[in-house]
């Protein structure tokens, strides 16, 4: 079981980002942590979740360090009984608000892994891409982290931004992987629909080249490629628990969670969820959108897929694959050497 938790509030909006985050509505977040409460004690209770049964717990946003770490209290209060003796435990936190206090109060909280959405050491593009934070600032946020006791640090990089080049790419690489983490993402940038850059297509390059170069200058380094966009010497059990399927539990506004085939959505709006935080529409999936979902997930990941859910003609197509040395094989999965081909392996073997 994994538990994700939500924290909707932002001190600005980045210029490609689409997730359920607010600029304007800080002024609700007594509310909206009491409706969180409700629903936490209603999960928990509604799904029969056993103390010691969370493995892993992810806080995200939006920015989850505009909350104080006493605004965390109660959460942690209840949840504690419920998480496994050495549960991951991780935050996201923006560099410009990583403050000493901050730190040092979450990691009190029993928090033991941060992730800091940088997306590059390059002030020039961080203007462009809306970030509140600058490289002087990213690294030393990083620092601090590290000082105050964490050991498992995450930073986020963004490539195939308008402007990048090799050399830009090797600089952000080069300065992350300096820096104290065992860890790191790195997303190409995707234009989404209700973003400032929606309609500014020309932000984005279309260079496949610049996704090898990133993923090969990061496994030099001894990180291993993990899943399509993650690297890591320490690879996140909460990452590898979606990737499987596991149960999870989704915590405020937008949070969707999912037990045992059914996907519960609430409301994303934040004053419709502090209203109602026990709405949910259900999605059932059907064993066939399971299926699909864990083929995909399994080829983008080092997850794999379980060769006793395939079909003889899937199980065909996929010894074909592995003649080909397009796929690998173990006496009970599949995997895929060469994550940037999942989605069209993908769609063979269900062909």
């Amino acid at each position: 079981m994994l538990l994700y938790l939500h924290i909707p509030y932002c001190d600005s909006k980045c210029h490609y980002c689409s997730f359920n985050s607010y600029t304007n509505k800080h002024n609700t977040q007594k509310e909206y942590k009491k409706a969180m409460i409700v629903q936490l004690k209603d999960n928990l209770e509604k799904f029969k979740i056993k103390p010691k049964s969370i493995k892993t717990l992810f806080i995200g946003g939006g920015t989850p360090s505009t909350l104080n770490p006493e605004d965390y209290n109660e959460f942690f209060q209840i949840i504690t009984p419920y998480l496994k003796d050495g549960a991951e435990i991780t935050s996201e936190v923006n560099p410009n608000s990583a403050t000493l206090k901050w730190l040092s109060g979450m990691k009190n909280h029993g928090v033991n892994r941060l992730s800091f959405g940088v997306q590059s050491f390059d002030e020039k593009k961080l203007v462009q891409l809306g970030r509140s934070h600058n490289s002087s600032q990213a690294k030393e946020a990083i620092q601090n982290a590290y000082e105050v006791g964490f050991r498992h640090i995450s930073l986020d990089l963004i490539y195939n931004a308008a402007g990048d080049t090799k050399e830009l790419l090797q600089n952000d690489i080069d300065i992350a992987l300096s820096l104290p983490i065992d860890h790191l993402s790195a997303y190409e940038l995707t234009i989404e629909a209700n973003t400032i850059f929606e309609n500014q297509e020309y932000q984005k390059q279309h260079n496949e080249e610049l996704a090898f170069m990133v993923a090969d200058e990061i496994k030099k380094r001894g990180f291993t490629h993990y899943e399509i966009s993650n690297f890591g010497l320490y690879q996140s059990a909460h990452n590898k628990g979606y990737w499987e399927l596991d149960n999870y539990l989704g915590i405020g506004a937008g949070a969707v969670g999912y037990i045992d085939g059914i996907r519960y959505y609430p409301h994303t709006d934040i004053d419709a969820y502090i209203s109602s935080p026990l709405y949910t529409r259900e999605e059932v999936l059907s064993n066939n959108d399971i299926l699909t979902e864990k083929i995909f997930l399994g080829l983008r990941s080092n997850i794999g897929i379980a060769k006793d859910i395939l079909s003889p003609k899937a199980i065909e197509k996929a010894n074909f694959l592995v003649s080909e040395s397009k796929l690998t094989s173990s006496s009970t999965h599949y995997y895929n050497p060469d994550f940037f081909l999942s989605d069209e392996i993908a769609l063979y073997l269900m062909d």
